[in-house]
């Protein structure tokens, strides 16, 4: 059994993950709060935007490990939610600050609905992703 560097990426990878989840039941609980008009928008996009440039660079720090460490297929599962983020990013309203959510349009049905979804999607891929680096942590530091 030897600590490789792999192992190393990994272990960050799952403690790091740990955030993603958390933020994503943040998201997820602050939209239901807002289709449940428990806050206001403005609030709720203050909340919520101050998060979206962190999520994405823990996303793409762990990656960036995984590369370095030659774990390829990690990077492959884990490249479609880069892409996509970037993608997201890049189609955001126009605002003064960085973030996605815009008070004005967040309150519309269609929106609100994806953000939702989106929010449950981000913590399936992340919870998934957590236990698939907790199974790759245990297979490199027990074959290597």
């Amino acid at each position: 059994m030897a600590f490789t560097f792999a192992a190393f990426c990994y272990i960050v990878a799952l403690v790091l993950t740990a955030f993603l989840i958390f933020f994503a039941i943040w998201q997820i609980i602050a939209f239901d709060e807002l289709k449940t008009d428990y806050k206001n928008p403005i609030d709720q996009c203050n909340s919520l935007n101050p998060l979206v440039l962190p999520e994405y660079g823990i996303h793409f720090l762990y990656n960036l490990l995984f590369i370095s460490a030659f774990e390829w297929l990690t990077v492959f599962l884990n490249l479609p939610l880069i892409l996509y983020n970037i993608y997201r990013y890049s189609k955001r309203p126009v605002m003064s600050g960085p973030g996605l959510y815009d008070p004005t349009t967040i309150m519309n049905a269609d929106m609100l609905s994806y953000c939702m979804k989106e929010g449950w999607f981000k913590l399936a891929f992340y919870l998934i992703s957590f236990f698939y680096y907790l199974y790759r942590m245990i297979y490199v530091l027990v074959t290597y």
